[in-house]
């Protein structure tokens, strides 16, 4: 069964970092695209990054410069190192997985190219 649990959120101050996981469990990175989305109190969802199944990836421009995309294959992780935050990266923020040939360098950027989401983790910055 496919899976996708997030962690690693939580409270932090302007100008601070914190690393979110997405833990995948019931398929291997190698198929899938995996991406990071966050919504923010009313607000609609929107993407943030993602990463192929080759490792390319994408960023928004809100995050570009500030934000990481990464995977552990041998742990079936994908990270999202969040440097520089600001107030308005608060939200929750999820992952989610979509299947794709082995190790393409093929990525989806829209929420509705995903058929797999975690539950999200909650990101709050704030003094």
């Amino acid at each position: 069964q496919l899976q996708l649990v997030e962690s690693g959120g939580g409270l932090v101050q302007p100008g601070g970092s914190l690393r979110l996981s997405c833990a995948a469990s019931g398929f291997t990175l190698n198929y899938y695209v995996i991406g990071w989305f966050r919504q923010a109190p009313g607000k609609e969802r929107e993407g943030v990054s993602c990463i192929s199944s080759a490792g390319t990836t994408y960023y928004a421009e809100s995050v570009k410069g500030r934000f990481t995309i990464s995977r552990d294959e041998a742990r079936n992780t994908v990270y999202l190192q969040m440097n520089s935050l600001k107030p308005e990266d608060t939200a929750v923020y999820y992952c989610a997985a979509r299947r794709t040939t082995y190790r393409s360098t093929y990525y989806y950027r829209a929420e509705y190219e995903y058929p797999y989401w975690g539950q999200g983790t909650q990101v709050t910055v704030s003094s």
